[in-house]
């Protein structure tokens, strides 16, 4: 996508790495996907830029994580609003609310981090002008966020109260798409409807993963991406690997940050 996105109220606007050792990640990030970095703000949060144009953040870590974890921020009209709306729809608090001071559109902001009823992580956001992502859909930059829950009935009453999303899932499948009227975040994806805004994943309890929102960056050339990993410190969780429509990979970075990367090929 070459024009800046758009995006309405409850639609997924902002991603952001956090991390342990933010000098390190901001090191292996730039390295691997050619971002550029911004000065430190005075809580060492560091703004990516692709382009010249923001993609991502990466911050300090909660005392609660010891590793490095990736999040996804929806924005939102009026955060304590929705904070009462995410409590009384079974979510919890995790971190916040935060003023996080001017952003870089020069206005102010506020931020929270909450669990879904499953216990996936996710952020919101509020300002006049908020950090949001400039550049989608391009390679080096955030191509969508997807939910891996186990229960997929609870998953769908809760973010359709919090955020008015709609559940679309595939015939026979543990997929679907979230999707939000109004937004027109794929539009120039050639294969999805414009008004996809997120992805979901029916996630086996057996399988041993906690239910979260990843994070998926478009790149290039996956198999490339994939070696760069390992040359600079990260592992691969799940090799380069053909889907219809893609080729995906999901890696670590050295903080154990975990992070899919996706290359979009023609049929």
């Amino acid at each position: 996508m070459t024009d800046a996105p758009s995006y309405p109220v409850g639609a997924p606007c902002w991603v952001e790495s956090l991390q342990p050792d933010v000098g390190k990640a901001v090191t292996f990030y730039g390295s691997l996907f050619g971002w550029s970095f911004e000065d430190a703000s005075p809580a060492d949060y560091r703004v990516a830029r692709l382009d010249g144009r923001r993609v991502a953040g990466v911050g300090q870590a909660p005392p609660m994580l010891d590793r490095g974890a990736w999040a996804t921020y929806f924005l939102v009209a009026d955060l304590d609003e929705s904070a009462a709306l995410i409590a009384e729809s079974g979510g919890r608090l995790l971190a916040g609310p935060l003023d996080a001071g001017v952003s870089s559109g020069g206005n102010a902001e506020r931020t929270a981090l909450f669990a879904d009823p499953s216990g996936a992580p996710f952020g919101i956001r509020e300002g006049s002008a908020p950090t949001v992502a400039e550049i989608v859909d391009a390679p080096g930059a955030w191509q969508m966020s997807a939910l891996h829950t186990p229960d997929m009935a609870s998953a769908e009453k809760f973010y359709a109260t919090v955020f008015a999303w709609r559940l679309e899932m595939a015939a026979g499948s543990g997929v679907g798409l979230w999707r939000l009227a109004g937004s027109t975040r794929r539009a120039n994806h050639p294969t999805l409807p414009d008004d996809v805004v997120a992805v979901a994943t029916l996630a086996s309890p057996g399988m041993g993963v906690p239910p979260h929102w990843a994070v998926n960056v478009q790149v290039s050339d996956a198999d490339a991406v994939s070696r760069r990993v390992v040359e600079l410190g990260g592992s691969l969780l799940m090799p380069p690997t053909d889907a219809p429509g893609f080729r995906n990979a999901v890696l670590a970075d050295p903080s154990g940050g975990v992070l899919a990367i996706s290359q979009n090929v023609e049929a």
